[in-house]
């Protein structure tokens, strides 16, 4: 049950007024899901205020409610600082209870110290404006805020050794991340594993993947590639990302063993500088 006492964000007010009309026309969430083309479980999401719908969605719940085109409006002002692809994504890691992510190339996103995620940007942005860098990163580093006190989600971190290796920022940078990295998971604060390169293929070596779960919402699952992303509510395919990352996790390197490489990667990072 959500807490009064926390103020509500654009989304839920948005979900809240969707959930009233359309009790309001006698319809239950099966029913609006098929006028929306839609399956019911995105159409609780949207009410609950974890996903916004597309614009096309939105035009077909106005039509579907008889609104008159109020939700498209309504849609046009909830503009996120993140991309298009990743908004969503980044409203749900706030909801999450448990965070499982892999990292294929980089450190995952939520755990990237702010020199780490500077590098990330500035390579794949190269006229960028300065400001923007800036701000691009301030939006990353408020993102981890999330993991801060005992409310925050449980975090599972799977990363394969190339993420490790590849030096993002040079050898100060990846020192600091993966030194970060380590007193996190000293701390409890996140579960760690590596999947080293001697294990050879794996399940998961073709793509990024994070899982999240909720307490009153069904799983989901992502993943993401050059410019866009791609968020998945369907069970079936939830389950098999679910399955695929833990056949990755049992090629991976036992807890304490995967601390020690982090540990060991740092200090050739930081022997690097002298």
């Amino acid at each position: 049950m959500a807490d009064a006492r926390k103020p509500r964000t654009p989304r839920q007010k948005y979900g809240e007024e969707l959930k009233i009309r359309r009790v309001a026309a006698d319809m239950t969430q099966e029913a609006l899901s098929e006028g929306v083309v839609c399956s019911p479980t995105l159409i609780s999401h949207f009410e609950a205020g974890r996903r916004l719908p597309s614009p096309d969605d939105a035009k077909r719940l106005d039509l579907a409610l008889g609104t008159d085109g109020f939700f498209a409006r309504w849609l046009k002002d909830l503009d996120s600082k993140y991309a298009d692809h990743f908004a969503v994504v980044a409203e749900l890691e706030r909801q999450a209870t448990v965070i499982r992510h892999y990292g294929l190339a980089l450190i995952p996103g939520l755990l990237q110290t702010d020199e780490y995620a500077r590098a990330v940007f500035r390579a794949y942005r190269p006229n960028h404006r300065a400001e923007e860098l800036d701000q691009r990163v301030v939006n990353r580093m408020e993102r981890s805020q999330i993991l801060e006190g005992a409310s925050g989600p449980v975090i599972w971190t799977l990363l394969d050794e190339a993420a490790l290796r590849r030096r993002v920022g040079g050898p100060q940078a990846m020192a600091e991340q993966l030194r970060k990295i380590a007193g996190m998971t000293e701390e409890g604060r996140l579960r760690l594993h590596v999947l080293p390169f001697g294990a050879g293929e794996h399940a998961l070596m073709e793509s990024m993947l994070t899982l999240m779960s909720f307490d009153d919402a069904a799983p989901v699952a992502y993943v993401e590639g050059l410019s866009t992303g791609h968020l998945m509510d369907d069970p079936a395919l939830v389950s098999n990302c679910q399955a695929v990352y833990d056949l990755a996790l049992g090629d991976a390197l036992p807890h304490k063993e995967s601390l020690a490489l982090i540990r060991a990667v740092a200090e050739e990072y930081a022997h690097e500088q002298q």
